[in-house]
Order: C-alpha cells, then structure tokens, then sequence
C-alpha cells in the first residue's frame, strides 16, 4: 500500500471510520499473521495475537506517529504479545514443540514454490530460523521476510540500529552452524546471508 493512502486510512480511522481501519486490517492481516505464526508456532494463538494486536492498535491509534510506516507499528505491537506469550509458555513449563518444525501448517500463508527443491530449500532454512532466540527471529523475520531497514526493526525491538545488526550477524553464523554445507552453499547463491543485505 502506497504510504499515502496509508496515511490516508489512518487519518479517517482516528476519526471513527471503522471502514477505513478494516481496509488497514485487511492489508496487513496475512502477513501479521505470517509473522505471528513463526513467532509462536500455533495457529489459535497466532490467532488470538493477530486480533489482539488489531485491537490494541486501534485503541492507541491516537498514539500513532506517521513518521513511520504503520506496519511497523503494528509489527511493534504484534511482537509485544508474542513475547508475552513466549513468557507464559515458559512459566507454564509448556516448551515449543519443535516436532513439527519444516512440516506443512495448513492454515498458515504459504508461498507457492517454484519448485520440489526450493521448497525443501525454504523449509530447512526457515526451521532453523525456528531455533533461534526471539530477538534474533524477529530480526530475520521482519528482515527477510518483510523487507523491513534495520532502523525499522531496531523500532519494533526497542533497541539500537547496530544491536539489530549484531543480531542479523549472530542469526546468521547460528543458521550457517545449524543448516547442512549444501544448504548453506544455496543459501548464499541466493545471498541470502550476505552481509550487504544490511551494511
């Protein structure tokens, strides 16, 4: 969505339009979703985040800066309660179940592969993606998957640019350790893991 139009919703949806906050909803559900589902792993919670997300976003628009995207706001938000649930999941005793990491999730948005190989491809990095701490997920996550700058997610992190940056350096020598030299080898043809991504 142009950043003007954007901008546009937001004004109206501060002064009531609900119209225009379901169009900002319907923009940016799939790939909250996509987002809140490699956080957490379960799609009821991933779920339950997604609309709290919305919800809170809503209440506080008010508290919205249009010096940055609202996307990244939201993601702010998103990241807030996934990090809240990770906490409650640990304080349960209740561990991520890594048995189903690399395995189809129905319900969760896809990308069409181009093919067999760039799939297995795809699920064998974004598994190991999976065993990383949550501030160096997040990083790759919003890095790769949603194209988001390091000053972005140093916004969405509450951190420094440069402490964004040592986690993209840090995920990335987990990921090379954790995925097969042939992985690592396509991975980089696709530079994927190139330090000039963020430089």
């Amino acid at each position: 969505m142009p950043r003007n139009e954007e901008t546009r919703l937001v004004n109206r949806a501060k002064r009531g339009s609900a119209e225009a906050f379901r169009a900002l909803v319907d923009t940016y559900k799939e790939r909250l979703f996509a987002f809140v589902w490699r956080m957490i792993r379960d799609h009821h919670e991933a779920e339950d985040i997604c609309q709290a997300a919305f919800v809170k976003a809503y209440e506080a628009l008010d508290s919205y800066s249009e010096k940055y995207a609202f996307s990244t706001w939201l993601f702010t938000i998103a990241y807030r309660l996934c990090l809240n649930q990770l906490r409650r999941r640990k304080a349960s005793g209740a561990e991520v179940d890594f048995s189903r990491i690399g395995r189809p999730e129905p319900d969760a948005p896809r990308t069409l592969a181009n093919s067999e190989e760039a799939r297995r491809l795809r699920d064998a990095i974004w598994a190991a993606v999976e065993q990383l701490k949550p501030q160096q997920r997040t990083s790759v996550l919003l890095f790769y998957r949603e194209g988001k700058s390091c000053e972005d997610i140093g916004r969405v992190l509450n951190m420094p640019t440069v402490t964004v940056k040592s986690h993209l350096h840090r995920a990335r020598a987990k990921l090379r350790e954790a995925l097969s030299a042939e992985l690592v080898d396509d991975w980089m043809a696709l530079d994927f893991l190139s330090d000039s991504h963020y430089a």
